[in-house]
């Protein structure tokens, strides 16, 4: 699906739909700020001269909190408030420097209703920096079932991630 409302039921999701590209230019501020945001406090996220001199890369890089927020952001953005991250799965392949245009894409790969009756997504997510995958995610997240469904009031035996 290429663009939502802030009220995505179940029912608008179709395998194979295609989510909206997010494209973010990563500063050496992006990163410093979710490292930042991450208490990461190592220097290969803040200090350029470190990252090149003694982790031998051209410049400081998201870390993988930073990344993993990216992920959830868009995902959410995809399916508006009621969506709720159930889990996520990534693996980085290339890290990502300031300079860099990031690009989010996503494509619905599985579509169910649990035994409890809280419907899920299954999502292949990617994060490109033009034709090249940096990372590779897939999440797993409720989307209400019914006009009077939010996953977010599932508690105990009700919510199964």
């Amino acid at each position: 699906m290429s663009n939502h409302t802030a009220r995505l039921l179940l029912s608008d999701v179709r395998v194979g739909d295609e989510l909206s590209p997010l494209a973010h230019e990563v500063t050496a501020t992006t990163v410093v700020l979710g490292a930042l945001a991450t208490r990461d406090w190592r220097p290969m996220h803040h200090d350029r001269d470190f990252a090149q001199q003694r982790n031998g890369v051209k410049d400081i890089f998201l870390n993988t909190p930073n990344q993993a927020a990216w992920f959830e952001r868009y995902v959410e953005d995809w399916t508006g408030p009621l969506g709720r991250l159930g889990r996520t799965k990534f693996r980085m392949l290339d890290s990502v420097f300031p300079g860099m245009t990031m690009v989010f894409r996503g494509t619905v790969e599985k579509i169910e209703i649990d035994d409890t009756g809280c419907g899920w997504v299954q999502l292949a997510l990617r994060l490109t920096v033009g034709e090249k995958t940096m990372t590779e995610c897939t999440a797993r997240v409720a989307v209400p079932e019914s006009d009077d469904d939010n996953p977010w009031t599932r508690k105990g035996d009700r919510w199964k991630p």
